[in-house]
């Protein structure tokens, strides 16, 4: 059986609502576990017993969140070179583009060699203002299915060996 990882952190509950849509698409396929694990919570073991990731963050002034960047910070070093060629995805909840939140998550996954074996998913919520930014964030069904075929494409690829 292989295992599907998603780290993820969100502070209004949209990144939260993209993992969601992510994790129960992906859970459906036999073959493969799913975990889903907060970035705060998340430990170098966990990632090794994991055979593919799926990385999920809030961009927060033009960047990863904070909360994943202490995630990938802990665990960067203790896993170098111990997660080579394994796959991954990456999406990014963003008020506008989400692009160097992106650069950043992928730089990073570059650094473990990991594979991107899909497009990085950047859903903008439009959120401009300080009340828009803060407020509870709705993904629409159209976004939330984006993700379920990220999930879907990252179980269904362990599952049977494409990655």
């Amino acid at each position: 059986m292989k295992k599907l990882l998603i780290v993820y952190y969100s502070y209004t509950g949209g990144t939260a609502q993209m993992v969601e849509a992510a994790a129960r698409a992906g859970e459906g396929e036999d073959g493969t576990e799913l975990q889903v694990i907060r970035a705060e919570d998340c430990q170098p073991d966990d990632m090794l017993s994991a055979d593919g990731y799926i990385f999920a963050t809030p961009e927060n002034l033009a960047a990863i969140a904070g909360v994943m960047k202490a995630f990938l910070d802990r665990c960067y070093y203790p896993l170098l070179g111990r997660i080579e060629g394994r796959p991954y995805a990456a999406m990014i909840c963003a008020g506008s583009d989400g692009e160097n939140a992106q650069r950043q998550l992928e730089r990073i996954a570059t650094g473990w060699r990991l594979k991107k074996v899909v497009d990085s998913l950047i859903v903008s919520t439009h959120a401009q203002t300080e009340e828009e930014i803060l407020a509870p964030k709705t993904i629409t069904e159209t976004d939330r299915a984006r993700c379920a075929e990220v999930g879907v494409t990252l179980s269904t690829g362990l599952a049977m060996g494409v990655f």
